[in-house]
C-alpha cells in the first residue's frame, strides 16, 4: 500500500505527514484533536515554548491512551470470566443430559 502526503495544520504550523492511502480521514481526525490539546495547553499556560507544549500535549494524550488500556485490560477479562463461566455451564448441562440418557 503507498503513501499519500497530507498536510495538517498545529499551532498555525502546516505539516507535511506521509499517510497510507484510505487513512487520511484519520490521521486528520487525530491531528485536530492534537490541535486541541495544544490549543486548550497553550490557553492555560501562556509561557510555554512550542516543544513544551507539545511535550505536556504527548503526555495527556498519552495518559489517556494508558487509560483506554487499562479498561480494555479490564474488559477483557470480564469477557474471559464470562466465557469460562459460560463453557463450564454447558459443559455440566452437557454432562447431566448424558446421565439422563
Amino acid at each position: 500500500m503507498s503513501n499519500s502526503a497530507i498536510d495538517i495544520s498545529l499551532l498555525g504550523r502546516t505539516y507535511s505527514i506521509a499517510c497510507p492511502k484510505g487513512q487520511e480521514d484519520a490521521l486528520r481526525s487525530i491531528a485536530k484533536g492534537v490541535e486541541q490539546q495544544l490549543t486548550n495547553l497553550k490557553a492555560r499556560t501562556n509561557n510555554l515554548s512550542r516543544e513544551e507544549l507539545a511535550i505536556m500535549a504527548a503526555l495527556n494524550i498519552g495518559y489517556e491512551l494508558h487509560e483506554e488500556q487499562q479498561k480494555n485490560k479490564q474488559y477483557m477479562a470480564q469477557m474471559d470470566e464470562r466465557i469460562s463461566l459460560l463453557q463450564s455451564t454447558l459443559e455440566n448441562s452437557l454432562v447431566e443430559r448424558t446421565k439422563e440418557d
